[in-house]
């Protein structure tokens, strides 16, 4: 029997044992969650750049890399809780996943029940309940509303759920929190991609293009993302 959907988070499974995934992914769903995997640092690369994630399932060993390195790249971009679950069990490989970022690290073989609360856990102490959530509404005009609610890290468009990658919806949301505000490139560059990571002005520029074109509806004329000149951005809401 489903739990009820105030559960319904999205939680990424990265780990190339299938089977055991697949176990995983049914006790996630019969739990009210919403559970993908990938088998690789490639492919979890590539579902981050197109989707967000409450909650990261890390294995080590993985074909093309290691777990270590996705977590400390995460962490440039990204608060989203990790959990290493590896068969490497030594006091040394604990220490590092946890100094790169991770949150916990439970050693396989493990018990689904006890990785079910550990899960459950963790989610609440990064998100709390559902009804502890912030949402942020902008308009511009009768018909045209975007709501970001950061309890489900979601955003919709006229109540159309749009799909954002990590730094998209990091960047929408810094944004939001500020509305109204001309915010200069460098402070978003910083706050957003974090004051350790090298990125060029127009990386800025093209996540900007980007949101344009899925929250706006003439991305060349925006009402929502406006460019402040010799500054950098302001998202605002019009009574146009």
């Amino acid at each position: 029997m489903r739990k009820s959907l105030m559960n319904k988070y999205k939680i990424l499974i990265v780990d190339d044992d299938t089977d055991l995934s697949m176990l995983i992914m049914d006790m996630l769903e019969d739990n009210g969650y919403i559970a993908t995997n990938v088998t690789s640092l490639d492919a979890a690369y590539e579902v981050l750049e197109k989707e967000q994630f409450h909650l990261i399932l890390l294995d080590i060993n993985l074909p093309d890399g290691t777990g270590f390195e996705l977590c400390q790249e995460l962490r440039r971009v990204s608060n989203v809780p990790v959990i290493f679950a590896s068969a490497r069990t030594s006091e040394d490989d604990k220490i590092t996943g946890l100094d790169m970022g991770g949150d916990d690290y439970i050693p396989k073989p493990y018990s689904i029940k006890e990785l079910m609360s550990r899960i459950n856990a963790l989610l609440r102490r990064t998100y709390g309940s559902k009804e502890q959530g912030e949402k942020y509404s902008l308009k511009a005009g009768k018909d045209n509303e975007i709501v970001i609610d950061t309890a489900s890290k979601s955003v919709t468009r006229n109540n159309i759920p749009i799909k954002l990658s990590l730094r998209e919806y990091d960047l929408l949301l810094y944004m939001a929190e500020r509305k109204g505000q001309a915010l200069h490139k460098d402070m978003l560059i910083s706050e957003v991609w974090s004051a350790f990571s090298i990125v060029e002005p127009s990386t800025l520029t093209v996540h900007i293009r980007w949101l344009r074109e899925k929250l706006e509806n003439n991305p060349s004329e925006p009402v929502f993302l406006k460019t402040v000149r010799k500054v950098g951005y302001m998202l605002e809401e019009s009574n146009e």
